[in-house]
């Protein structure tokens, strides 16, 4: 490949896969889905938290609830990141920058009541639906059908939990 026909891209020339969308198409796509990656992580992390520390009379089936949420959340952090290098762009390096992208809030209080749990992760998980429908938006303005697929389907999967919390915090 010569030095005209490599594709203009944010990652080194070895890094740098070739596609049939333009750098034009795929920085924007890139800049809507790392963030995504940064918010799963820190999603499966707090996620992970409330299961860890769950307490209470209704305790088997929140923290068999988070566990699995959890499992679902984390299993979108890889395809996520992929489709950010199938596009020549690097993806997340570090905890430092998911620090810099997440807009998951953390949660670092030494107690929390399972209802404030459920009720938090249930917001956290519309609000990453949202997100979603942004970015799928910007792949679809873009013509990455690819990753607006893939949005799909983790839309899907983000309402479907937050539905599960949203009936486990009624009564």
């Amino acid at each position: 490949m010569t030095t005209a026909e490599r594709p203009q891209t944010d990652t080194p020339t070895q890094l740098a896969t070739p596609s049939d969308l333009s750098h034009d198409q795929t920085h924007p796509v890139a800049q809507a889905i790392n963030p995504l990656v940064a918010d799963a992580f820190a999603l499966y992390l707090k996620t992970k938290n409330f299961h860890w520390h769950m307490s209470g009379p209704h305790f088997r089936d929140y923290h068999l609830l988070l566990d699995q949420q959890a499992d679902q959340i984390f299993a979108i952090t890889d395809p996520l990141a992929e489709r950010v290098r199938k596009l020549s762009h690097a993806t997340l390096h570090s905890i430092g920058q998911i620090a810099q992208l997440q807009r998951v809030k953390d949660n670092d209080a030494e107690f929390v009541k399972p209802q404030e749990m459920l009720a938090e992760l249930m917001n956290d998980n519309k609000a990453m639906a949202a997100n979603m429908r942004q970015a799928h938006k910007v792949c679809e303005d873009n013509m990455d059908v690819a990753t607006a697929s893939l949005l799909e389907v983790y839309i899907d999967e983000a309402e479907r939990r937050t539905w599960f919390l949203f009936e486990n915090t009624q009564g």
